[in-house]
């Protein structure tokens, strides 16, 4: 019984001191009992003493790869970035423009008078007040969407609206129809709400309309939640020509829609909203969060006319209301052209970090949009994407890996999303250069 053990420390000592790299394929276990003259039984003992360890991952019909780290859960040598740096967090993508605060400062001072400040301290209701929601309903006019102002509510950030709206049309187990890849939030949501994601196909343009129908052709389809602009985590945008066809799908199943656009203020012009084209049964889901500021967030959401009652009753009962202090700060952002500033000042920053990406990354497989905060990476063989993320978390730099957004028993693709907004340009240059020199090292070593 201890001989295996004795062999399962010895690799450990090789994965530790980085003679076998992350990523790297170990010998099918017969190959492994003949090297070291054990039988196969033991060579399987050592295996799954390494998968308890946490060394190795096993996956069924492609073999055992080494993940990354020693037993006491410190990073092997060989992995170990520079000593005192701090991490760099490429998972979350907040951007923030260069001078920001002085830019939102002047619209909070007359806030923080006393006799504002107890107006704005109180509880907003769903509907907001008429000032919000003639704001936002030109901004969205600005963007294609001519809507009235009554159609619109208000939460507290963008995936609070995005809960609001899916509780409103699904009932626990209902069916909601998502792309492969989704926003990992929405997951979360619908495990809070006991909702069943479907996830459907996509290509270069999107969702496939054709899969919505055979979807729910199999079991009806309560509702799609769906990303046509800079879909996170892939930054695809949906062309006019597919969109229109999406809507003439849900228009002929009568299946609701919720369209997730936080990103869309990087995508000026662009494609019009799936809500203009189906205005009676898509809800539109925007926010402040990314145009301004995530630390001040105001979410909001487009219904169609006769759901408007329904999704308020969801925003209050689940305690998804706005902020009063929030929301007087957004109508003055919206109103001094402070959130246009802004968004024009990060679509330039968006650019320059896609233009790191193509840089520093120049022979991989990355697909992302220059207008995007995010890049999708299709890492190169032998990467799992589990043993890339934690090669990249012993070098101090986070990402997320593709099992994150990928719904169902399918399995994950083997990429990493990039997130580009929440690090300085110089800290972000740094840490692409060092995860391409990971990548490298480890196909070389599957090599």
């Amino acid at each position: 019984m201890g001989d295996f053990r004795r062999i399962a420390d010895r690799i450990a000592a090789d994965i530790t001191g980085g003679l076998l790299r992350p990523g790297q394929r170990l010998p099918p276990q017969r190959a492994f009992a003949r090297r070291h003259g054990i039988a196969p039984s033991t060579a399987g003992r050592v295996y799954a003493e390494l998968v308890r360890r946490g060394l190795v991952v096993g996956e069924v019909g492609r073999g055992t790869f080494v993940r990354a780290g020693a037993p006491d859960g410190r990073p092997g040598r060989v992995l170990a970035g520079a000593a005192g740096d701090p991490p760099v967090d490429l998972e979350l993508s907040h951007p923030c423009a260069p001078g920001q605060s002085e830019l939102l400062a002047p619209a909070l001072a007359p806030l923080l008078r006393p006799d504002a400040l107890g107006q704005a301290l109180r509880p907003a209701a769903a509907e907001g007040t008429p000032a919000a929601r003639a704001s936002v309903a030109g901004l969205l006019a600005r963007s294609g969407l001519r809507t009235a102002p009554g159609r619109v509510l208000f939460t507290g950030s963008a995936r609070q609206a995005i809960a609001a709206t899916l509780a409103a049309l699904v009932r626990p187990g209902g069916r909601v129809g998502v792309e492969s890849l989704t926003y990992p939030l929405v997951k979360e949501i619908a495990a809070r709400l006991g909702l069943v994601l479907v996830p459907l196909a996509t290509d270069a343009e999107g969702l496939v309309p054709e899969a919505v129908a055979a979807a729910h052709r199999g079991a009806p389809l309560s509702a799609l939640y769906v990303q046509p602009t800079l879909h996170n985590p892939t930054s695809r945008t949906t062309g006019a020509g597919r969109l229109r066809e999406l809507a003439d799908c849900v228009h002929r199943l009568g299946i609701p829609v919720v369209e997730d656009r936080v990103w869309s203020f990087l995508h000026p012009g662009g494609t019009p909203p799936l809500a203009a084209l189906a205005p009676g049964l898509v809800h539109l889901v925007d926010g402040l969060s990314q145009r301004v500021t995530p630390g001040l967030t105001v979410g909001f959401v487009v219904v169609p006319e006769d759901r408007v009652e329904a999704v308020a009753r969801a925003v209050r009962s689940g305690g998804w209301s706005a902020g009063s202090f929030a929301l007087e700060a957004a109508v003055r952002w919206l109103g001094d052209g402070t959130v246009d500033r802004l968004a024009a000042a990060k679509r330039q920053h968006a650019r320059r970090r896609q233009r790191l990406v193509a840089e520093k990354l120049a022979g991989f497989a990355v697909r992302s949009d220059p207008a995007a905060f995010f890049a999708w990476w299709e890492l190169p063989a032998p990467w799992r994407a589990d043993t890339f993320t934690a090669a990249a978390r012993a070098h101090g730099i986070a990402v997320t890996p593709g099992t994150a957004f990928s719904v169902g028993p399918g399995r994950a693709p083997d990429a990493v999303r990039l997130g580009l907004g929440s690090v300085s340009e110089s800290r972000l240059a740094r840490a692409l250069a060092t995860l391409a020199g990971v990548a490298r090292s480890g196909a070389a070593a599957g090599g």
